[in-house]
């Protein structure tokens, strides 16, 4: 009989464990989820985050397939029981949800639901979450539900974690971003005072010369070769500047956690579902780094802004010594031989530009209706 405790206890402790091992708020969220159904056994488990507009900010489901997330429609408004668990604040657990008189049924691609069980998850007073599993994988009782007392005692253990771990999650990614406004600010500060005296004295030379180029055609000359001069010292600043805008991220987490932290910011900020895949990554030059990172940049603004994509795949992955990037959308996708005249509306003049500077290849594969492939190969050090 001491082997179920043991063995509930070990569950508990690893889903706790799980949940502390990620910062960022979509990992924590997930784990969550997948953690509460697996802790449960149940077949389905989401979490929903609201926002302030009667909707969810961020909706995860563990249980259901892309397929059948992609064909079940946009997120679920905050109504019927999902609002009783949000406004409510306690617990809800129910024989058959589709009999609850709050029921207000579900897309036709939904999955079907019968025994569930939900609650809020608290942060203090304030409800920052929703957390709720349904269909347990166990024989019900006539009439009854599957889920047990001890199942939402469990589920009210995990959910007073999942509020601390959600909560230190979404602190991170604040000092992150506080941390990338300030590195920003500074570099502003720099590039004016760095360069903009040059510029300054540029415009006067340019000025004088040309109002001596008449009366004193050999002082004209002298003060044009000043401005050259100017110029060059102007350009060399701002090339100066421009190599301090590698991102801290880069230098400190490298160029996969980087990578992986923007395009799950990406996938919370777009409806497109963005998706990230890396391998076993070796350190790259970090020029080459940073120009595969501004390529991804360059090719995710394209399909999430330009090509009305419904998913954005990003894969990094080793190849040889280097390593190959390759960011494939299902948008609208276009003519290649087009290419040299959308090629700058693109950006993939300037993402040539970036991978033969640091010895790379980017080739792009598209076609109208059927999405876009860009890859980018660079030889590693």
């Amino acid at each position: 009989m001491s082997h179920g405790p043991r063995s509930g206890l070990y569950a508990v402790s690893s889903a706790l464990l799980a949940m502390s091992r990620h910062l960022e708020v979509r990992d924590v969220l997930k784990t969550i989820v997948a953690s509460a159904r697996e802790l449960l056994d149940a077949e389905y488990a989401a979490l929903g985050v609201p926002d302030d507009h009667g909707g969810f900010a961020q909706f995860v489901v563990d249980g259901v397939s892309d397929a059948q997330w992609r064909a079940i429609g946009p997120l679920p408004r905050q109504h019927g029981i999902l609002a009783a668990m949000l406004h409510e604040a306690k617990p809800q657990r129910l024989a058959d949800v589709r009999k609850d008189p709050r029921f207000e049924g579900w897309p036709a691609a939904h999955p079907d639901m019968s025994d569930f069980l939900g609650l809020p998850i608290r942060d203090g007073d304030e409800t920052i979450g929703a957390l709720f599993l349904a269909n347990k994988r166990c024989p019900k009782p006539e009439g009854g539900c599957g889920f047990t007392e001890e199942d939402e005692e469990l589920l009210s253990i995990l959910a007073q974690h999942a509020a601390i771990a959600l909560t230190n999650a979404r602190l991170y990614e604040r000092s992150r971003e506080l941390t990338i406004a300030e590195e920003r600010s500074r570099l502003a500060h720099e590039l004016h005072d760095a360069v903009s005296q040059k510029l300054f004295s540029l415009r006067l030379t340019a000025q004088a010369a040309t109002a001596l180029v008449d009366r004193d055609p050999s002082r004209a000359k002298g003060e044009l070769q000043h401005v050259a001069a100017l110029a060059a010292e102007a350009a060399d600043e701002l090339r100066a500047a421009v190599i301090e805008l590698r991102p801290a991220a880069l230098d400190e987490d490298g160029l996969v956690a980087t990578l992986r932290t923007q395009i799950q910011v990406l996938d919370r900020a777009h409806s497109a579902r963005v998706t990230f895949e890396s391998g076993r990554v070796r350190a790259l030059p970090a020029a080459q780094e940073e120009a595969m990172l501004r390529v991804a940049q360059e090719a995710l603004h394209n399909a999430l802004r330009h090509s009305g994509a419904q998913r954005v795949d990003v894969l990094l992955a080793k190849r040889g010594c280097g390593a190959l990037l390759r960011v494939a959308d299902d948008g609208s996708g276009f003519e290649p031989k087009a290419v040299r005249r959308a090629g700058r509306h693109l950006g993939l003049v300037s993402m040539r530009d970036r991978a033969s500077g640091v010895g790379g290849t980017l080739t792009v594969e598209s076609a109208p209706g059927k999405g876009t492939t860009i890859e980018m190969e660079v030889p590693g050090g």
